[in-house]
């Protein structure tokens, strides 16, 4: 069984995820191959090695070009049946929009088909949701297992108004996870040691 484990010791995002299955052997050209099987014009992809203080690590980014910024559940369900992607991916990448819809459905009071996507409905939201269900069926993982999740503390902006960190759909979707929140700081003495 081909196994992935994730350590997120500072949260984890799709840009971190996909650059992280990256460097676990997924190949840019295959995952960028595959996410134009969706039909979604209007971004490019780049990949650099980066430094985060000792680490290094490969960032994915999708470079959004022009984007309809709010699209429904329903929009997006028919974006990913329309693909030329895998039956697999497919069905992947629509049972975590699935979720995600129910959650804000909920959070808002309206029909799952109803919810307009705000920041997930966006080009480089879906392309990191289709493209983690890439990865993970390129490079053939049958379980992922990860870390308690840090979910950070603070205020965000959305569509919707400020929330406070994680925000409730993020609190609602992570019942029954392992979660922890810290805030360190450091200074440049610390740095020293």
């Amino acid at each position: 069984m081909k196994l992935c484990y994730l350590d997120c010791f500072s949260g984890i995002s799709g840009d971190m995820l996909l650059g992280a299955l990256a460097d676990a052997g997924l190949p840019a050209a295959v995952l960028e191959s595959e996410l134009r099987k969706l039909e979604l014009p209007g971004w490019n992809l780049t990949t650099e090695h980066v430094r985060r203080g000792e680490l290094t690590a490969t960032k994915l980014s999708f470079n959004v070009t022009r984007d309809e910024a709010q699209r429904t559940w329903g929009v997006i369900r028919e974006l990913i049946r329309n693909s030329r992607l895998s039956n697999t991916v497919k069905t992947r990448a629509e049972v975590i929009f699935d979720r995600l819809a129910e959650v804000e459905g909920r959070i808002h009071g309206r029909p799952k088909d109803a919810v307009h996507f705000h920041e997930l409905g966006g080009v480089d939201s879906i392309l990191d949701i289709v493209g983690a269900c890439v990865a993970i069926e390129a490079l053939g993982i049958e379980q992922i297992i990860s870390s308690p999740l840090n979910v950070g503390s603070g205020m965000v902006k959305t569509a919707h108004g400020t929330f406070p960190v994680p925000a409730p759909a993020t609190t609602a979707l992570l019942q029954g996870v392992p979660i922890y929140s810290t805030c360190l700081l450091y200074t440049s003495d610390a740095a020293d040691e």
